[in-house]
């Protein structure tokens, strides 16, 4: 007699966890894997399926390639076929300028490995280091106790009821619209002012070719070697350029950028695969958000965002990741407050840079002075991380235990009756 397959929605192992992560990506998974090689019992929770692809333009800066070959991982990512980066040129309309890179133990050269890969590789290092991913799965809300304390999330999965996961803390890593970052009413600090759109798609690029940045008067582009022999070949304008000129035909006008940066640039992308999707990113402008507060904190693009075009995007998640990770293996309000402290000084400069960039208020004579200025920002990025510890659990066996570790963010309230934040925030009932 023939049976029918039923396929069951995963559900979480626990009820209580030490972390719930919001979001699976660079940002979510890395601070899983360090949380969990800590000893943390953490669940990441995804709306997307396992491997599947992201926007993403894929080069790595100096930071975050350092930080992944502290984290033993950069060799798995080289193994995996993506390419080692050994030079990076700027082309300032017909000037050229090429820079090898200086390797090291730690530093070998620069990567930009598909999403696919990326992601995946952080993913599984995390599992494998013990913590709990569900893909496929929506965060419908996250709920809080009487003072306001985030508590934990409530999760639905296709065709499933909701179901609440409580944990100390509850860590954003779900992107440039975060619920999380909604729910909490997490504040602004700082807004850019500029934004810039990006499209692009992938075409065969020959073995050892390097970064390629190409810039003109009010346009620019990238050549991004990656993973399966392939480059991701990227057009950037102002969006109000976007705007008047993208909307109608993006291949068409992807193109007619390409060609006026350089002609072997557009012959490059137009050996694209004939069913080669293009990818397109309207642009919005940066933002530095407040990173915490009672049982919650934000991590990657939820907390910090910059225009893609000086490609540091996944560096900063690489680089917060590891110190949110540190603050809460702490727990302590003086650690979040100065891990913080300790982003911002960084996201800043970041973000100033890279508005400089993606403002198109250049001209040829002056953007190499802006390139520079972004590349003094990483080289002292790169001596901080280089300096810091890796984090580890440093409280007392006993205190590890979740019902007997302190809770981070200075909290001592005990966890009272509960409520959805999105209906309290409804009742201007704010955390």
């Amino acid at each position: 007699m023939p049976t029918t397959a039923i396929s069951l929605t995963p559900t979480p192992k626990r009820v209580q966890y030490d972390a719930i992560i919001v979001g699976a990506r660079c940002a979510g998974a890395s601070t899983a894997l360090l949380l969990a090689r800590a000893g943390l019992k953490v669940l990441v929770i995804e709306r997307r399926r396992y491997g599947s692809d992201t926007l993403s333009t894929h080069a790595l800066m100096r930071p975050a390639v350092l930080q992944l070959s502290r984290w033993s991982l950069l060799a798995p990512l080289l193994e995996a076929g993506t390419p080692l980066i050994e030079t990076t040129t700027f082309h300032y309309g017909d000037e050229e300028i090429a820079i090898p890179l200086d390797s090291g133990p730690d530093l070998p050269g620069l990567i930009a490995p598909r999403r696919t890969v990326l992601d995946r590789v952080l993913v599984d290092a995390a599992r494998k280091s013990g913590a709990e991913f569900l893909h496929d799965m929506a965060v419908a809300d996250l709920f809080a106790d009487t003072s306001g304390r985030v508590r934990g999330v409530e999760i639905r999965g296709a065709g499933a009821a909701s179901l609440r996961v409580s944990a100390d803390i509850v860590i954003g890593a779900d992107g440039i619209g975060s619920l999380v970052a909604k729910c909490c009413d997490a504040q602004v600090l700082r807004a850019g002012s500029v934004s810039a759109a990006h499209v692009y798609s992938y075409a065969p690029v020959e073995s050892g070719a390097g970064y390629h940045w190409y810039f003109r008067d009010g346009i620019a582009g990238s050549l991004i070697p990656t993973n399966d022999g392939l480059a991701c070949i990227v057009a950037s304008v102002p969006t109000r350029l976007f705007d008047q000129h993208f909307r109608a035909d993006h291949a068409r006008a992807r193109m007619e950028v390409l060609e006026a940066l350089s002609p072997a640039v557009a012959v490059q992308a137009g050996r694209a695969a004939e069913d080669a999707r293009l990818q397109a990113f309207r642009g919005v402008p940066g933002y530095i958000r407040q990173a915490y507060g009672p049982g919650w904190a934000l991590v990657g693009d939820a907390g910090f965002f910059r225009d893609p075009i000086t490609a540091h995007g996944i560096s900063d998640a690489l680089r917060d990741a590891e110190g949110l990770a540190r603050a809460v293996l702490d727990g302590s309000e003086a650690a979040f407050a100065a891990w913080q402290r300790g982003r911002d000084v960084f996201a800043n400069q970041i973000l100033d840079a890279t508005d400089a960039v993606a403002s198109f208020d250049w001209t040829l004579a002056d953007i190499g002075e802006r390139h520079r200025r972004l590349s003094a920002v990483m080289k002292a990025e790169v001596q901080a991380l280089a300096g810091e510890e890796m984090p580890s659990h440093t409280l007392p066996a006993a205190r590890r235990r979740p019902a007997a570790r302190r809770a981070p963010a200075n909290d001592t309230s005990p966890p009272v009756a509960a409520g959805s934040i999105t209906q309290r925030n409804r009742m201007r009932m704010r955390p």
